[in-house]
């Protein structure tokens, strides 16, 4: 059986969906056959991120209205082979995921990959509330800031009173914190809640630590998940939280200010 691992947050903007293709690439990249899913329907970025926006025929509604089959929808990622992408609808309502249409499709996906990556829309809406519900693990993925930590702490809220797992009183989900954008010089300003701050509000293991980058934006633009960066530090930060979401002792990296030598503190970067 596949796992199925919830990228989700109670806020927007915090890269939810950066960083749900950059694990699904990172754990393709590792020899295990993973789809990603974009549960954001109406609104359709994973494809975009992703790098196959053009390539959009039938998508996650049509397959569970029977319009299509999953080897219509299912788009092969062109960097890996153990890559899918199952898009979001951009022309339905979010109403258009229901319980047993969601728990089918993922039930037919479990029979052949070992990773189902869910792109959870933020808060707690239809899309959200569907792609949690079946969920396996929970990466609760916030910005080290204080509305945004609060409203992680409701999402966790929801993922133990009203997931699959909890109605039928079975093992609780794994719950994993991903900090993102994360900057240790704002940190020593005061601007910015420190990691320790952050664990210590939601109380749950930490999976990585993202540091705030432009490579991130960049590799937005151009389609290409970050962690093919490996030269940038958010590149080898997910390939990081990949490794410690498969069990294995990575160190964190990136928590402290990096110390500027004196050529650099005279001409700059």
């Amino acid at each position: 059986m596949a796992q199925i691992i919830v990228v989700t947050s109670g806020k927007g903007g915090v890269g939810k969906t950066t960083s749900s293709a950059a694990i699904a690439t990172g754990l393709a990249l590792e020899g295990h056959k993973t789809v990603v899913i974009d549960f954001d329907i109406g609104l359709r970025n994973l494809d975009l991120i992703m790098g196959c926006e053009r390539r959009v025929v039938y998508d996650f509604v049509n397959v569970i209205n029977g319009e299509a089959n999953l080897n219509q929808a299912l788009i092969k990622d062109k960097r890996s082979n153990n890559l899918f992408i199952l898009p979001a609808s951009q022309t339905r309502d979010k109403d258009a995921l229901t319980k047993e249409g969601v728990g089918k499709v993922l039930e037919d996906l479990s029979k052949d990959f070992e990773y189902i990556i869910c792109d959870s829309p933020a808060g707690i809406e239809q899309g959200a509330m569907m792609s949690l519900y079946y969920a396996d693990i929970a990466i609760i993925t916030t910005n080290p800031e204080v509305s945004s930590v609060r409203d992680s702490d409701r999402i966790l809220g929801m993922l133990q009173s009203k997931s699959r797992r909890a109605e039928q009183n079975l093992e609780p989900i794994q719950e994993y914190l991903l900090l993102t954008r994360y900057s240790p010089k704002r940190v020593t300003t005061g601007e910015m809640l420190s990691v320790e701050d952050v664990e210590e509000i939601l109380a749950i293991e930490l999976v990585g630590v993202i540091p705030e980058s432009q490579a991130v934006l960049k590799a937005s633009n151009s389609g290409t998940p970050v962690i093919l960066d490996n030269e940038s530090d958010a590149g080898k930060a997910y390939s990081d939280t990949v490794e410690r979401l498969l069990g294995n002792n990575v160190p964190l990296r990136f928590l402290e200010e990096e110390k500027k030598g004196l050529l650099k503190r005279i001409f700059g970067s």
